[in-house]
């Protein structure tokens, strides 16, 4: 079974997390907090969705998936950036990552989303299987950028200042008036 995730489930969404994390082999990068996501989850501005698969004979939540809509300037329309999805190695196999899969592929048809991407490490072969199996096209050609820690810090450092407009519509109005 796929539900979405409730504020119940914070701490076993962050449990998958770091199990996912060690998986990937980068435990020490998981910091999210309990806290952070139940901001991120379902605070005033939620900034991305999850849902769980649960064992249909136990109920147990044995994988969740996490995502956040994103925009195509290329196409002029929404998509969807799946950041993780994970299905606990004892539950592996018996369909719940491809439900899961199937359950945000829905949500993209329903919300009119022309994209559904995500990343996978280059090592984990048998996820790439998977995908490919689902038919998925691997952008081989692309590569994933990111600035943290000490470069973002530098690189902010040097940022000139940011004129903003007036939030005011009566304001912006009479500035550009029709």
């Amino acid at each position: 079974m796929i539900r979405s995730a409730t504020l119940d489930d914070i701490s076993e969404i962050r449990a998958m997390i770091r199990e996912l994390a060690a998986y990937e082999r980068a435990e020490e990068q998981a910091r999210a907090t309990g806290e952070q996501l139940r901001e991120a989850l379902f605070g005033e501005h939620p900034a991305a969705v999850a849902l769980l698969a649960e064992d249909d004979g136990t109920g147990e939540v044995v994988g969740y998936a996490l995502w956040f809509p994103r925009f195509s300037t290329w196409t002029g329309t929404r998509g969807m950036h799946l950041e993780d999805l994970y299905v606990r190695p004892h539950a592996r196999g018996a369909g719940h990552g491809k439900a899961l899969l199937a359950a945000l592929a829905a949500t993209c048809r329903r919300n009119g989303y022309d994209r559904f991407e995500w990343w996978v490490l280059a090592w984990n072969t048998p996820t790439i299987d998977f995908y490919t199996s689902l038919g998925v096209e691997l952008l081989e050609e692309w590569k994933v950028c990111r600035l943290s820690g000490d470069p973002l810090r530098e690189l902010a450092a040097q940022a000139p200042p940011v004129r903003t407009r007036a939030a005011d519509p009566q304001e912006r109005h009479a500035r550009h008036p029709r």
